[in-house]
């Protein structure tokens, strides 16, 4: 079992909610790339931002919806609070 820095619940719909806490450290944030093309939905969350490879970071907005490209490096960095997302796989 792999250690990951948030919670996820899978809805009825495919779509997922991860939830990432006050507790998660900087360090557990990594660059990562997904096999899927996915688009995050802010659900709640301030202060957190979204890096690309080779971008500066932008500030994830709640409300805001954002794509990612399959295999595209990318990372989040921490907030303020409790980040939530809505994970839909496209």
């Amino acid at each position: 079992m792999v250690d990951r820095p948030y919670l996820e619940l899978h809805l009825h719909d495919g779509s997922r909610l991860r939830t990432f806490g006050l507790h998660v450290e900087e360090e557990e944030l990594v660059w990562h790339r997904d096999e899927r093309d996915r688009k995050i939905i802010v659900m709640e969350g301030h202060d957190w931002q979204l890096q690309m490879d080779n971008e500066e970071p932008v500030e994830i907005v709640e409300g805001y919806s954002y794509s990612i490209n399959k295999m595209e490096y990318h990372r989040l960095i921490k907030g303020s609070d409790t980040l939530v997302l809505r994970i839909i796989e496209v």
